[in-house]
């Protein structure tokens, strides 16, 4: 009787594994179909002929270990709030951990708040950004200092699913020549206190995409107030100012 109660009991397992290896499968042709849609849903954005006070965008903050992912530096938390015009969509937002199994710096956690009991349990990264690319989908992305975010994504994307990272982004550090052409570098705490806006909660990854995003409604405001009527006529601007400073 225990060899028949063996053999069923293996079948039983190996049926497991089966349906385990299958629904894994399944998941993974399911996230590379989706971003497969997104690419071509990105080749026809067109954002840059849209009006502004139409524009949709998400606007988004990563937290990370320091600041260069091609040497080894971790996403710890993304953090993003859509934006339609100058309207936030407070309803609309994104925030996860992601997970990380390496000690957090010391200065990292002291800014952040993040320590390693936030991380350990969280989702791996390529799930977090299947996540975000489903909240984001073909939207243009706005960062604060947005290198940092392009270049965290590229290399994410690089690694985990082997294609380049495509969404446009734009960065309203840059965008605040616009506003007061002699200064070049800004920090988000001093674009918060040109526009009177509170700074709460700094170095959260959602709280500080909802001050970005603060900040991208008032630029808005005021390119649509300068006769600006699309992100093309501001890209261009900002263009003529940068040859402008080269002469």
């Amino acid at each position: 009787m225990k060899l028949p109660s063996f053999f069923h009991l293996m079948k039983q397992f190996q049926g497991k594994m089966q349906s385990s290896a299958f629904t894994g499968l399944e998941t993974n042709l399911q996230h590379a179909a989706f971003l497969r849609k997104m690419e071509q849903d990105l080749k026809r954005e067109e954002s840059l002929s849209t009006p502004l006070q139409e524009l949709d965008v998400v606007v988004l903050d990563l937290e990370t270990t320091g600041f260069f992912p091609e040497k080894g530096d971790q996403i710890l938390s993304i953090g993003a709030v859509k934006v339609h015009g100058m309207q936030i969509e407070e309803k609309h937002t994104f925030y996860s951990f992601v997970q990380y199994e390496g000690e957090i710096p010391v200065d990292v956690k002291k800014l952040t708040g993040i320590v390693e009991e936030d991380v350990r349990a969280a989702p791996p990264i390529s799930e977090v950004l299947i996540r975000f690319y489903q909240f984001a989908e073909n939207r243009t992305l706005v960062a604060h200092h947005a290198n940092h975010e392009k270049n965290f994504l590229t290399e994410a994307n690089k690694e985990h699913f082997r294609i380049p990272f495509k969404h446009r982004i734009v960065d309203t550090a840059m965008l605040f020549r616009l506003v007061q052409r002699e200064q070049i570098a800004v920090s988000l705490d001093e674009c918060c206190r040109f526009f009177s806006i509170p700074v709460q909660k700094r170095h959260h990854a959602l709280e500080d995409a909802k001050m970005t995003a603060a900040i991208w409604c008032e630029y808005v405001k005021m390119f649509v107030e300068s006769g600006y009527k699309t992100l093309m006529d501001v890209f261009i601007k900002l263009s003529q100012l940068k040859q402008g400073a080269r002469r």
